[in-house]
């Protein structure tokens, strides 16, 4: 029979892996640096939230009474996104509308 005993974690310890984990992850503006300077960020939001969703442009042009080309051109940046369509946007993918301006 053999006796099971609970590995108790210290708060050094746990400071130590935070510290750790800190170092590795690099914030994502800093990952997507050329992308912000060829695009937007927002343009980059909606972009990573289209892919996240599983969602074409289509569809999602479709779904908030717009068309597909003006998505196209938001998430290229040669169209701002503005605070109204921010709205029915985090509305659709259900977020904060300000992750798009």
């Amino acid at each position: 029979m053999s006796v099971r005993t609970k590995t108790r974690r210290t708060k050094i310890a746990a400071k130590k892996r935070s510290t750790k984990a800190k170092e590795r992850s690099i914030p994502w503006r800093e990952v997507f640096k050329e992308e912000i300077e060829d695009y937007s960020e927002a343009g980059l939001m909606l972009r990573g939230s289209r892919g996240k969703a599983d969602v074409t442009q289509k569809e999602l042009a479709a779904a908030i009474g717009v068309s597909q080309h003006h998505i196209s051109e938001m998430e290229n940046g040669k169209r701002t996104i503005g605070r109204e369509m921010a709205k029915r946007l985090g509305a659709f993918f259900k977020t904060s509308y300000k992750i798009f301006l």
